[in-house]
């Protein structure tokens, strides 16, 4: 999937491995990938503590990215991810409408609509079409 990103937009990878402690501790992190004085953007489908996203934050600012951008897909945000958030790198989370969530001051967060993309799924389904072609991208498949 982070391939398929780097080809879309056109630039280059680097991958942030964890180890996990528990569900909300992470034990070490590891960067592959050169991020020195460049604009990062984290990806992750789900995140409610927001523990990875702050921690690669994190440790990819100690490498010295320039500016980071967190996309996720569904964002559940307990109190404890909002706290994280609030003190992280991260300098702005862009993620869904899939989970109702309240403004949360102190963190620059951006909502993007998935309404389009169900529509369309559901008219291809209604219409006995593929709905695969919504998750292409320039040829490459994300899923």
């Amino acid at each position: 999937m982070a391939h398929a990103y780097s080809e879309v937009l056109g630039c280059g990878l680097a991958i942030v491995a964890k180890r996990r402690k528990s569900a909300t501790e992470i034990e070490s992190m590891t960067l592959i990938g050169e991020v020195d004085g460049k604009s990062v953007l984290l990806v992750d489908d789900l995140t409610e503590t927001a523990g990875t996203l702050t921690e690669a934050a994190r440790l990819l600012k100690a490498q010295g990215a320039k500016s980071i951008f967190a996309c996720v897909s569904h964002t559940l945000l307990n109190d404890l991810g909002i706290e994280r958030l609030r003190k992280s790198d991260i300098d702005e989370l862009i993620t869904t409408d899939t989970v109702h969530r309240s403004a949360v001051e102190g963190v620059n967060i951006t909502t993007l609509s998935v309404a389009e993309l169900l529509g369309e799924a559901i008219k291809r389904i209604h219409n006995n079409s593929s709905v695969n072609s919504l998750f292409e991208f320039n040829g490459a498949r994300t899923s």
